[in-house]
Formats: C-alpha cells, structure tokens, sequence
C-alpha cells in the first residue's frame, strides 16, 4: 500500500457519506488524499505546511471539512514534532491555521457531530521536556480560540480521545 514516497503513516480519516475519499497523515509528507479508495494519492498540504501529521478528523456531517494535528505520537528515539492545528473547508484545496503551536505532538482530533465549531484536540505535548500546552483543548468558535479543558501537570499529555456515539458530551 503506497504511495511509497509518503513515509510512515500514523493517522488516517474518512467519512461514511464518500467511502473512496480519505486522508493520511505521514511523518514526513503531510497529508496525502485518495478519492478511489486508495488506488492513487496525492499530497494536499504542500503548499500550507508538511511535516509529521499524528490526527486528522473529517466532519460527518459535511465531509469538506478537514482537521489535521502535526506532530507524530508513536514515541521512539527520533521523533519529530508538529506545529499545532489546521483546518480545511473545501476537502483539501485550501488549509487554515488553527494554533496550539505548542502542543507539538496532536494525537486524536474529535469533531462534535452536532456542531461542527466543537472540536476537541488530545495533545501530548514536548516529547522530551516538560510544558503547559498538553492534555485535551476544546474550542467552541471552529478555531479561533481554544480553552485547555483536561491538564494534569506539565509532564503528562493526552493520547487518545473517544467520543461517545450516543451522547458527543461523553468523552
């Protein structure tokens, strides 16, 4: 399974509503997209950011809508960091930057299916030193500004992050 230039890859999202359409976040390439249900890819961040992506989250109700969190999430002796958040509203043409710069290592994204401007970060933060910018971010304006709503101390980040299907309050 390629594309062989993409490198290693750690996250992966798509949407019911278009089954051949999904995305890949690798460590060195960005994010890459498929629209035949994987048989070509191309590169749909190149012209924003690139880098090592660790989540991506598609909208379920309006599957143009595009999440990305930088920075690789599976530790080892030579990971590299991310430069926090981008969205995209029209399927990957186009990437906003979204912050939490510092979070450097993003590795589950959740979008609250009821409101798309819900959307919660699990961040791990600096792999090798401690900092403030980890643990789980909400933001309630689709970006423009987050709040840190799960922060246990400046050594401990967040790894993964479930939404309850059946009540999007629960995580």
């Amino acid at each position: 399974i390629g594309p062989l230039s993409s490198g290693r890859m750690v996250a992966v999202a798509g949407s019911v509503a278009r089954p051949d359409e999904y995305y890949f976040g690798t460590t060195g390439g960005g994010v890459w997209k498929t629209t035949d249900g994987g048989k070509t890819a191309v590169p749909v961040t190149d012209k924003y950011f690139g880098g090592t992506i660790g989540a991506i989250a598609v909208d379920e109700k309006n599957p143009d809508v595009v999440w990305v969190g930088g920075g690789e999430y599976p530790i080892r002796g030579n990971v590299s960091y991310g430069d926090g958040v981008w969205r995209s509203p029209d399927a990957g043409k186009t990437w906003q930057y979204m912050g939490l710069k510092e979070t450097q290592q993003i590795s589950r994204i959740r979008i609250d299916p009821r409101n798309p401007d819900v959307v919660y970060v699990a961040a791990l933060g600096h792999v090798w030193a401690p900092n403030a910018e980890r643990g789980v971010f909400k933001t309630t304006d689709g970006g423009k500004s987050w709040k840190k709503i799960l922060f246990r101390n400046d050594s401990t980040g967040a790894i993964e992050l479930v939404m309850d299907p059946s009540n999007p309050d629960v995580l």
